[in-house]
């Protein structure tokens, strides 16, 4: 009888840390909410959601997808998904409105947003002050490509209302807006940017998928995509919030070490816009851009309100408390489970 109980006792060893696991996590049932999955931008929490990351980790995902990161944003305010996978700078605006968000693991170390012209329409391009009176297509109003575009403009001397600013998505309708010259430049991503310059359709003025050329832009290293939540969701659920670190994390570091034909097997194949040369090529070029590890540069926050408080006079006189729009201590915690990724 006691051998039995024994064996029984074991059984139930066995079992017992996944269910705690799946006890400890205050939220399995997780929605994240993103501005154009497709993007390369995104591409750690496709490789996550693909590779069964967040299964691993007891997390049932349900992921979103919106025209653009201010929609994704949006659907967080509104309550209707817990995490944006989006832009870093969306913390450093949101701190300003009021409504404390945190980043809390990273997916891009540099935006690998393009600005680039429509040869058709501005066949005689010289300077972005060429620009004034164009109609540009950004992802969506108020999303990262649009506050790229604002800030480039500011720095030759051109404000927001010299330029027509057109919703285009970040697939399709953006390279079929480019081809029909519906727009005269466009700031967009990969594979979107990738497929207009190997069609011709594009002449890049800034390219910030180069690591060093971001921070030559922005004065500083500029983080990009990220995992960013409402302050009280990392208070009420970290350890839903550190097991949504711990996936992402070991995207980052399996993309470092895959070849282009692994990435293209791991990606849906509607991701690839219908040639798979395009996609290898805008991974090769957006790679470098893409974080090794989760972890937030210390004076990534100060350029990205250096950016925003170039485009808007009201934030350039805010005090912000800039050490709350991030933490790495769940990707800390992340890089211990996951050394090798």
């Amino acid at each position: 009888m006691q051998r039995r109980t024994l064996i029984a006792a074991s059984g139930a060893m066995l079992v017992a840390p996944a269910v705690l696991r799946a006890q400890t996590l205050e939220k399995p049932k997780t929605t994240i909410a993103v501005g154009g999955k497709n993007l390369l931008y995104y591409l750690p929490l496709t490789i996550a959601e693909q590779r069964g990351y967040f299964k691993a980790e007891g997390l049932d995902v349900t992921i979103v997808d919106f025209a653009g990161g201010a929609r994704a944003l949006q659907a967080v305010v509104g309550g209707s998904a817990d995490v944006v996978s989006g832009a870093f700078e969306h913390t450093v605006n949101m701190q300003f409105k009021g409504q404390p968000m945190r980043a809390f693991v990273l997916q891009g170390r540099a935006p690998q947003i393009v600005l680039g012209v429509n040869p058709k329409t501005m066949p005689n391009y010289k300077t972005v002050a060429d620009l004034k009176g164009k109609k540009i297509g950004v992802t969506a109003p108020g999303s990262s490509t649009n506050v790229m575009v604002n800030f480039i403009l500011a720095k030759a001397g051109l404000k927001p209302s010299d330029v027509s600013i057109i919703g285009v998505g970040a697939s399709q309708g953006a390279v079929a807006a480019m081809r029909t010259g519906q727009i005269d430049a466009i700031s967009n991503l990969d594979p979107v940017i990738t497929l207009l310059q190997r069609s011709g359709d594009l002449k890049v003025v800034t390219d910030t998928r180069i690591v060093a050329e971001a921070e030559k832009v922005f004065g500083g290293p500029m983080p990009a995509g990220c995992f960013y939540a409402p302050q009280p969701f990392l208070d009420k659920n970290p350890n839903t919030a550190q097991a949504l670190a711990n996936a992402i994390v070991r995207a980052n570091k399996w993309i470092q070490t895959a070849g282009p034909g692994e990435i293209i097997t791991a990606v849906p194949e509607a991701f690839l816009l219908g040639d798979r040369a395009v996609y290898i090529d805008a991974f090769l070029a957006a790679k470098g851009a893409l974080s090794p590890d989760g972890m937030f540069p210390d004076k990534g926050p100060e350029t990205a309100f250096r950016a925003l408080a170039s485009i808007d006079a009201e934030i350039a006189k805010a005090k912000l408390d800039l050490s709350a729009v991030f933490t790495n201590d769940f990707v800390k915690k992340a890089n211990a489970k996951y050394p090798k990724g």
